[in-house]
């Protein structure tokens, strides 16, 4: 169980490849999860990575010894296999690390019609399923067979938008090698868009940057090539392409708080008076702006089980993350970068404004990034960080414990959550002027530091 415990994460499995994740795991995890899910059929994908090919084989052994048919969608991005999931109603399993280098692959499980298989709900059974003895195989056992659902995807995709309303855009999509260098173009075929691609290769070895668009090193080259071609807008996706980060037409990079308010007001003018989902470390900004636009916010934790799990209970028809992942209702509740890019090409299109000038609308406060300290006892330290913010010491503060530890100071707050995987806090921080959050944020990074 320690080599399991070592790679079963809180919303998928993740690890290296082979000493962690190998054939023989996936294998027994494709029998797991086909037990699981109780359905008489599984879909299973694949990024790019060159380790995927043998873990996709593997797991559909094990699949189809537990009695299960399996769909095999090939090289697809998480949101398109999500998509298929919804739409075929059936579970899957997506062979992805994401954003992690090239010698990483994992799984991330669904149930039919997208539904999250996380921690809590369902990921411990499979975990257990695969340390115990090996399961006996289907006196009938399943069969396998291929499907390619792009085109479908594709549509889907921009089903959510007044194709007729695009105006001639010029977009720059930097795909990092990963999936968006398939699915991106076919979103984009049929749009009155100006689409270039930078890095659109499928490589899991990335050779030009790591596929992780949230850290501000691997926007450089979308940066320059924006400057250099006048584009509208540019497109930072991850390597299984679920995430987009957008930069704006000076090259400057857009939070994915923005992002979440500016699609938020964008849904709240297709669907008035809708719930609206934001995680805890979104900025203000964004239940602020829900509320102004006649809707109803609702914070939710960190990760896609919990949003997915929200929205369903709720109603909401749409959820952002500050991290660049986008849900939306009508997609079975999955995330998808590429519906977010749309409603803002969308948004830019009507308001006939550069994006520079419409995200100022909905910017009110200078956010800290996430920033991430080791410490020795994350329980120890956060608690010592709340005794030091509490109401005793710093009238009129509220603390909240949802995910880590939110503290709220009226005019500046910020969320301490630790890692589920490394003895480490990751702090985000938002206060109303860049002077405020830097010396806020060194007053708290003190603080840790002072107890790690």
């Amino acid at each position: 169980m320690a080599a399991l415990d070592a790679i079963f994460k809180a919303y998928d499995i993740r690890g290296t490849f082979p000493d962690q994740i190998d054939a023989e795991l996936a294998e027994r995890v494709g029998a797991a999860f086909a037990a699981f899910a109780g359905a008489d059929r599984v879909l299973v994908a694949r990024d790019m990575r060159p380790s995927g090919v043998e873990l996709v084989h593997a797991f559909a052994r094990g699949a189809t010894a537990a009695g299960a048919d399996v769909i095999d969608l090939g090289l697809t991005s998480t949101d398109e296999l999500y998509y298929a999931s919804g739409v075929m109603d059936a579970p899957g399993a997506m062979f992805t690390a994401s954003h992690n280098p090239a010698r990483y692959n994992g799984i991330k499980l669904c149930l039919a019609g997208a539904r999250p298989v996380g921690a809590e709900s369902g990921l411990a059974d499979i975990k257990a399923a695969v340390a115990g003895p090996p399961p006996v195989p289907a006196a009938s056992p399943g069969s396998s067979t291929s499907r390619d659902i792009l085109e479908d995807y594709a549509d889907k995709v921009r089903s959510f938008i007044d194709v007729t309303s695009l105006k001639p855009l010029k977009v720059v999509a930097d795909t990092a090698n990963g999936m968006g260098g398939l699915v991106v173009p076919a979103v984009f075929a049929s749009l009155p868009v100006e689409l270039e691609v930078l890095f659109g290769d499928l490589d899991g070895t990335f050779p030009n940057h790591p596929a992780d668009p949230i850290q501000p090193s691997n926007l450089v080259a979308l940066q320059r090539r924006i400057s250099e071609t006048g584009a509208d807008v540019g497109l930072a996706f991850d390597g299984d392409a679920d995430r987009c980060f957008l930069v704006d037409d000076r090259a400057e990079p857009v939070s994915g708080s923005t992002t979440t308010a500016m699609v938020a007001a964008a849904m709240l003018e297709k669907h008035p008076g809708s719930t609206i989902l934001h995680n805890l470390i979104c900025s203000k900004a964004v239940p602020e702006i829900v509320e102004e636009r006649g809707g109803t916010p609702v914070v939710t934790r960190v990760g896609h089980s919990y949003i997915k799990a929200v929205m369903a209970e709720t109603g909401a028809v749409f959820g952002g993350e500050h991290s660049g992942h986008y849900y939306f209702r009508d997609n079975y509740r999955a995330d998808s970068g590429c519906i977010a890019a749309l409603v803002v090409l969308e948004m830019l299109s009507k308001a006939g404004r550069p994006l520079s000038e419409i995200r100022r609308d909905f910017e009110r406060y200078a956010d800290s990034g996430e920033i991430n300290t080791e410490v020795g006892d994350p329980q120890a330290v956060i608690e010592a960080v709340a005794d030091a913010y509490s109401p005793r010491r710093h009238p009129g503060a509220t603390q909240g414990r949802m995910d880590g530890l939110t503290v709220d100071l009226g005019d500046w707050w910020f969320n301490l959550r630790p890692s589920n995987t490394e003895p480490l806090l990751r702090l985000n921080l938002e206060a109303p002027t860049p002077s405020d959050c830097q010396a806020r944020t060194a007053e708290v990074v003190a603080l840790l530091k002072d107890h790690s």
